[in-house]
Order: structure tokens, then C-alpha cells, then sequence
């Protein structure tokens, strides 16, 4: 099943991916995962009230989940992406956090900050776990339960502001410049997230190309990790880190200006398509 949020009938609503349709649901994204309404999700009316349709070329698509309580972002988790980074590898995942007024919908444009702030503007295809239910000191073995299914993420980073000190949160928390979704696809369709093409294209240039068997710390071991640190819950995020390619690892290296068109695609979920704008 693909689940996505779009604003198309006043507020953001929950919406079943049936072809090329959408079938509009009486509840949130967040709602759904909160209170295991899976059986409501996969019906076509609830209560004698028969759920509404628009064509899927018409939806006006939400952050898949606008207000999660927690997104966690993981640093360094491609072995080629490591090396452009001129970074050793890992010895545990690399954590860092952003909050929800940087997520914007799949459709969305990125809104650049003034180029007297920063114009070291990089993008960064990453696969997102969405959690569907509560993981506390869970073992690897029984993530996938605890996991609906998974999105895309652009981390769009401030590079100059992620390197400004050790940590990274400043340069990667920047205000409606990081699209997610357009849909959540589960997990009885993408198993543990393994195998998956990832791509991201900068004005129709292929930027990077690769495959989410390449991850250094799997989506298993990561949701396992993070439930020892805190409780994980639904509708929790949780971006498992971006390949090589990426600007900053160019020579020379490559930024993100006004008008500029991102796509990024996951195979088995779907495209990210936004343009740069500058917020001046």
C-alpha cells in the first residue's frame, strides 16, 4: 500500500495511492500510524460515507508528516560517500536531528537562504524510515515490525553552517528546505528497505546514482540502535543517510542556485521534484 498527504480539500489529508487516483481519508498520515487505522486506510468509505478522488496529476502534496516528534538523520552511511567527505569510516551510525518547520511536500520549492547567510547550498537523496509502531531496546531481528513503511528525503544542507562546528544540526535544519515524501510505501511491499535505486538529478544531470544494499549501518540496525536511546513512535522519521555525489564532494564543488530542479527518486516509492527559489 502507498499512503501519501495532500492539502487538496482544505488541510492536510491522508490519501490511499490507487493508480492514478487518490482516494481521500477521514484522518492524518500521523493519525493513521498513531492509532492503527490500516483497516480504514484500505476501505473506499467508513461510516456510509464514501470517500472522496482527485487524479493523482492534481495533488498539492503535504510533508508526508508535517509535525513528527522526532526526525533523526544519519551522517556518513555510504562507504563512496565517506570517502568524498575524506572521512574514515564509521564505527556507529552518526546521528543528527531536524526539526519539523524544515519539511516541506514533494512538489514544494526549496527556499534558499540570502546569499549573505549562505550559498553553500548541497542536496542529498536519502531513504526514510517511518516508524508505525512504539520500539523501545528492541533487537534488529524485530525492527520491521516496528516500521510502516518508508519515504524519500532530500536533506538539503547549509554546507558552510554544517561545518561551522562538530556538530551538525545548524546546516541541516534550515527553514522549508527539506522535501519529504510523496508517499509512504509499507513494508509488505519494501521489506527491510534492502536493494533499492536511488538518484538524485540536478537540471536533468544524474548526481548520484546508487543503491540502498550500499548502506554502511542497515535500516534493521539503525531503528534498533535509536530505540535504545529513546522510544521511538509512530510517525517518528528517520532519514538513513545519502550516497556519493553529492556538491560538496565535487571538484569543483557544486551548489544549489534559484531555479535550480532537484528530482529525487527512490525505486519502489516514488520522485521528489522541487525547484530553488531564493526566500528574497
Amino acid at each position: 500500500m502507498q499512503i501519501g498527504s495532500i492539502r487538496n480539500f482544505g488541510g492536510e489529508h491522508a490519501v490511499r495511492v490507487e493508480g492514478d487516483e487518490l482516494v481521500r481519508l477521514p484522518f492524518s498520515v500521523h493519525d493513521l500510524l498513531r492509532d492503527d487505522l490500516w483497516g480504514i486506510a484500505g476501505a473506499n468509505e467508513h461510516d456510509g460515507v464514501t470517500f472522496e478522488r482527485v487524479a493523482v496529476e492534481h495533488a498539492d502534496w503535504a510533508p508526508l508528516i508535517s509535525a513528527p516528534g522526532k526526525i533523526f538523520c544519519v551522517g556518513l552511511n555510504y562507504r563512496e560517500h565517506v570517502v568524498e567527505m575524506g572521512r574514515e569510516l564509521p564505527g556507529a551510525p552518526t546521528y543528527f536531528a531536524k526539526f519539523a518547520d524544515a519539511l516541506i511536500g514533494a512538489h514544494d520549492d526549496i527556499v534558499l537562504p540570502r546569499p549573505d547567510i549562505s550559498t553553500s547550498i548541497d542536496s542529498e537523496v536519502e531513504l526514510c524510515i517511518v516508524i508505525g509502531r512504539p520500539a523501545r531496546h528492541i533487537d534488529s531481528d524485530d525492527a520491521l515490525e516496528h516500521i510502516a513503511g518508508y519515504t524519500i528525503m532530500n536533506d538539503v544542507s547549509v554546507r558552510d553552517w554544517q561545518r561551522r562546528t562538530t556538530q551538525f544540526l545548524a546546516g541541516k535544519t534550515f527553514e522549508a528546505m527539506t522535501p519529504v515524501g510523496p508517499v509512504l510505501t509499507t513494508t509488505d511491499t519494501l521489506g527491510d528497505g534492502s536493494g533499492l535505486a536511488v538518484e538524485t538529478t540536478v537540471d536533468g544531470v544524474v548526481k548520484q546514482s546508487s543503491n540502498t544494499d550500499e548502506l554502511i549501518f542497515t535500516v534493521r540496525e539503525l531503528v534498533a540502535d535509536l530505540s535504545k536511546v529513546c522510544t521511538l513512535r509512530p510517525g517518528d522519521l528517520i532519514a538513513t543517510g545519502t550516497p556519493s555525489g553529492v556538491g560538496a564532494g565535487r571538484d569543483p564543488q557544486e551548489w544549489l542556485e534559484p531555479d535550480t530542479e532537484l528530482v529525487t527518486t527512490i525505486e519502489g516509492i516514488g520522485q521528489l521534484r522541487n525547484t530553488c527559489r531564493s526566500a528574497s
